[in-house]
């Protein structure tokens, strides 16, 4: 039987507040799904896409701030969906945006998941 590869990431930094959600609510997760894989990562772009090399299927929690959320709302999307920001939720300004990252590795031949999710925590 081939059973799909499922990763969670708690994608964040848990101590600047509110930035910490996505990893709180990974660490939930873990705890309530212990077969599944989950990591904790402060980076995305290049960083990121190399965590996920190998995976069949990806969620990705993390704060966001919208014009109009609410605090506490959760939105879920495709990764289709989110703008492509050229150096988005990077520290590194030589960094690159998780879509650009992710047609990288797929150029030079990672296996990467078609099926990314990502799960955005209204922050204020």
């Amino acid at each position: 039987m081939n059973r799909s590869k499922t990763l969670v990431v708690g994608l964040g930094n848990p101590i600047l507040g509110d930035d910490g959600v996505g990893w709180r609510v990974a660490e939930a997760v873990q705890t309530a799904v212990p077969h599944i894989q989950v990591e904790f990562l402060a980076l995305g772009g290049l960083s990121l896409m190399e965590r996920l090399i190998g995976y069949d299927r990806v969620i990705i929690i993390d704060s966001i701030q919208t014009k109009n959320g609410r605090t506490g709302e959760v939105s879920t999307f495709p990764l289709q969906a989110l703008p492509d920001l050229s150096a988005g939720h990077t520290t590194a300004v030589h960094d690159t945006s998780l879509q650009t990252a992710l047609a990288l590795g797929r150029q030079m031949g990672a296996q990467l998941p078609d099926d990314i999710t990502i799960v955005g925590i209204e922050v204020t």
